[in-house]
């Protein structure tokens, strides 16, 4: 019994059990990524507050450095007043129109407390004054003036005086009509030439010298000159007419004066 015992001692103890393996510890949150907000889309700019008391414009229906200037405003977007001046009657001779403007002519503009006279003048203010049709370098601003003056000069002085005939208010014979007619013509053979190389007359979008022409052209007609011989000039007319904004001069001028 006793041998028995030894051989049970002798026998290996049994084997503790493993030590139980560490727990893992469990991952960590992962913080939510912060998302920064989308940036807000910048609003748009303001319309500018347009000041209806702004610009009395005074002149007539039938003048077409009225309607060049009225053309301006209208394309512009710009309300204006409007008081007939009537010529037949003398009123641009009478002392309360000279103070307006000295030359005794119409237009004349009225700019908050200002007059401006001579419609290429005008418009040369107006489209500082507006930023709009003007020329956004010195030689888009120089090519504009240039065009300006060249109008006066060659090509509104005959339209006008012939159209002037035409209606009865000049008098003058068959030698000076023909003067009068050669000179239109030239000129027309000068903006056929320049609108043969761009579809403007000063830059590549219409500015005041645009405006400027179109106010003597409108007229041609009237004073017995045809421009289908001129397929630039008429092609750039019909573009012109098509510029939002755009109106006849009995759609923009009234026959009566006009107050806002």
């Amino acid at each position: 019994m006793a041998k028995s015992a030894k051989k049970a001692a002798k026998k290996p103890a049994a084997k503790k059990a493993g030590k139980a393996a560490p727990k893992k510890a469990a991952p960590k949150p992962v913080a939510a990524r912060k998302v920064p907000p989308a940036a807000a889309k910048p609003a748009p700019p303001a319309a500018p507050v347009v000041d209806k008391e702004r610009f009395t414009l005074y002149g007539m229906l039938g003048s077409g450095p009225t309607y060049t200037v009225a053309l301006m405003l209208a394309l512009s977007k710009y309300p204006f007043s409007y008081i007939h001046v009537n010529l037949r009657e003398g009123q641009h001779k009478q002392p309360d129109f000279l103070v307006k403007n000295r030359y005794g002519q119409v237009p004349a503009l009225r700019d908050g407390q200002v007059y401006y006279v001579q419609s290429a003048a005008v418009l040369l203010h107006l489209a500082d004054a507006l930023h709009k049709f003007d020329g956004k370098s010195e030689f888009e601003k120089n090519r504009i003036r240039e065009w300006l003056f060249w109008q006066w000069d060659k090509l509104a002085v005959p339209v006008f005086r012939l159209r002037a005939r035409a209606r009865g208010l000049r008098q003058f014979g068959d030698e000076v009509r023909i003067m009068y007619d050669t000179e239109a013509k030239a000129a027309l053979a000068m903006l056929e030439n320049e609108l043969g190389k761009a579809e403007w007359i000063a830059a590549k979008r219409p500015t005041i010298a645009d405006i400027g022409a179109y106010g003597v052209l409108r007229y041609v007609a009237e004073a017995n000159i045809d421009i289908t011989p001129y397929p630039n000039v008429s092609a750039w007319k019909k573009r012109f007419e098509a510029l939002p904004g755009f109106g006849t001069p009995e759609q923009i001028l009234p026959m009566e004066s006009r107050l806002l």
